[in-house]
Parts: structure tokens; C-alpha cells; sequence
């Protein structure tokens, strides 16, 4: 119901041009909207190329499409064990390929409680979907200012471009 009542406010608003997060903040009027809204995971990233998706205090990790890349083919992965604490920065893993092998960091301080398994027994999986299915691990974060520092798309975008320049 709330989702039904949600796509009629954002049709009304619809009809004007207006930025997506304005008509967002329309629809998001009753507490029910807001719920629904706050369910959307919001993606983040590291300097050391990494990706992270937060969703409802559990941040899922891998590493980038640009990390990807300039390692080449991935030939094997090492990720944390579940029920690991880590701290930000903590080296929790690495990813070889045929070009160099690169430390994972934990952006986050916190638990691991969930580690991909598939990506450890078919470590192409990094260089088909780096950024989908070949997450690394999850860990329930302590912080919220740790995930505040990271950068957000625009900053990552430019990182690279600066990077490649």
C-alpha cells in the first residue's frame, strides 16, 4: 500500500520538471515513506579502489571496476573469516593476478559477518562483475563517521580522473 501511495505522490510531482531528490523529498512526507525510502543502500568508496554498499548497518565490500582493470586477470582471492574484528584500514585480504597481487582493506571498523565464498572457488568472478557479484565480504560497522569520510561517486570519479592524468 505505501509503495502504491508512494508512485501516485511521485506521478502528481512528476508532472513538473523537477530534481529526483526534490520529488523524493515530496513523496517522503509520512513516516511510512520515509521507511520505504531509507531501505535503499547508498554506495561509497575508498583512495585503495574498493566499493562499498551500506545498507541498514552492513556494509557489503569488493573492489572497483578500476581496480578490475588495472589488475588484469584475477587467478585467486583471499577474504576475511566471518565473526572477524577488524578495524578501519586493517589489511583483511588479497587479490592476485597475473599482473600483482593487491592487499583488501576494511574501509570500516567493525564485524565481518558474511564472506563470499563463490568468489574464492571462481576468482573471474572479479573480472566479470566487479561491482555486483563479486563482493568480497560484509561487516557490520561501528561507526557511522567512518562511513561519512568515505567518498561518495563524484569524489571517486575524480580521484581516478586525477589518477589517470
Amino acid at each position: 500500500m505505501a509503495l502504491r501511495q508512494l508512485s501516485r505522490t511521485l506521478l502528481v510531482h512528476a508532472q513538473q520538471p523537477r530534481p529526483m531528490r526534490t520529488l523524493l523529498a515530496a513523496a517522503a512526507g509520512s513516516r511510512s515513506h520515509q521507511l520505504l525510502l531509507r531501505g535503499y543502500a547508498t554506495k561509497k568508496y575508498t583512495e585503495s579502489h574498493e566499493w562499498i554498499s551500506i545498507d541498514s548497518g552492513v556494509a557489503t565490500v569488493g573492489i572497483t571496476e578500476y581496480a578490475q582493470n588495472a589488475l588484469g586477470d584475477v587467478v585467486y582471492v583471499e577474504v576475511p573469516d566471518p565473526d572477524s574484528e577488524v578495524a578501519a584500514d586493517d589489511v583483511v585480504g588479497v587479490v592476485e593476478s597475473v599482473k600483482s597481487s593487491s592487499d583488501i582493506y576494511s574501509p570500516l571498523t567493525g564485524t565481518i559477518v558474511d564472506s563470499n565464498s563463490l568468489v574464492t572457488k571462481n576468482c573471474k568472478l572479479i573480472n566479470k562483475s566487479p561491482e555486483k557479484d563479486a563482493w568480497l565480504f560484509k561487516v557490520k560497522f561501528s561507526s557511522q563517521n567512518e562511513v561519512d569520510a568515505l567518498l561518495d561517486e563524484a569524489a571517486y570519479k575524480k580521484l581516478i580522473e586525477e589518477t589517470d592524468s
